[in-house]
C-alpha cells in the first residue's frame, strides 16, 4: 500500500457524488466527468453531500483501490466555492483536508526553483 506522499497527481472532484457508488462506478466518474485516466496511478478524491464521507480511488499496477473515511462526528471542509469542477492537490494540502482544515485558506509559501545563488 502506498502513502499519500508517494503521489504526486492527486485530483478532487468538488462535484458530491452518490456514495453508493463504488469502484466501476467512481472510475467511470474520473473518464466521463473528470476527464481523466483512471489508470494512470492519481488520487481521485469524491465526497458525500452531507461532507461527511469522503472516498479516494487509485489504480495499483494490478487492480483499483478504494480508501473510504467516515467522520463520526465533524464535516470535511469540501471547497464548493471554487469555480474549477477538478482541483489539483498536493499531499500536504491532502493531508490538511483529512485533518478538518479549509484548502482554500491554507496555502504555503510559493515554491522559487533558482538555478544560480549570484
Amino acid at each position: 500500500m502506498r502513502t499519500i506522499k508517494s503521489f504526486t497527481d492527486i485530483y478532487l472532484s468538488r462535484k458530491y457524488i452518490d456514495f453508493r457508488k463504488g469502484i466501476n462506478g467512481l472510475s467511470t466518474l474520473v473518464e466521463a466527468e473528470m476527464e481523466l485516466d483512471p489508470f494512470d496511478g492519481a488520487l481521485f478524491l469524491f465526497c458525500s453531500k452531507t461532507k461527511d464521507k469522503i472516498k479516494i480511488l487509485y489504480w495499483d499496477r494490478s487492480g483499483f483501490a478504494l480508501w473510504q473515511k467516515r467522520l463520526e462526528k465533524e464535516k470535511f471542509k469540501w471547497p464548493t466555492k471554487m469555480k474549477d469542477d477538478v482541483i489539483i492537490l498536493d499531499a500536504h494540502e491532502l493531508e490538511w483536508l483529512l485533518n478538518g482544515f479549509d484548502i482554500t485558506k491554507m496555502k504555503p509559501h510559493e515554491t522559487l526553483n533558482f538555478s544560480a545563488v549570484s
